[in-house]
């Protein structure tokens, strides 16, 4: 099975903080994907979002700086690994994803998804703070 990578930085207008509360707070994650969630930030537990429909386990976090998790995709031999880093920046915050050993043949709906529906959701509900 041919496993391919994805890298990509987003400018959140919102301090590191934030996103990760956004990111780790399973409260949080059902607010912007509107779908039961669980989630802690204890290496080991096993995640679940978008009522299941993405799940895995939790590696490593570094509370407003990291999140490293593994994302199950089936019987797949080699563990898909995806980090999030989250850098202080002008505007925000800059975040680094990078999602290693995709299964090409979901390369482009996790290319999507990580656009259209992590990062625009997170977006939506960190920037909406009701003050426009």
């Amino acid at each position: 099975m041919e496993l391919k990578d994805f890298k990509k930085y987003y400018v959140i207008g919102a301090p590191p903080s934030e996103i990760y509360m956004a990111i780790t707070n399973p409260k949080s994650i059902e607010l912007w994907t509107g779908e039961k969630a669980e989630m802690s930030t204890e290496p080991g537990t096993e995640f679940s979002m978008w009522d299941g429909s993405i799940c895995g386990q939790n590696l490593e976090f570094e509370e407003n700086k990291k999140v490293v998790q593994e994302w199950f995709f089936g019987e797949q031999e080699e563990a898909s690994i995806v980090t999030i880093l989250l850098h202080p920046h002008k505007k925000g915050t800059s975040v680094e994803l990078r999602h290693t050993n995709i299964p090409a043949k979901e390369y482009d709906n996790f290319a999507n998804g990580w656009d259209d529906y992590y990062f625009a959701g997170v977006q939506e509900f960190v920037e909406d703070d009701g003050l426009d």
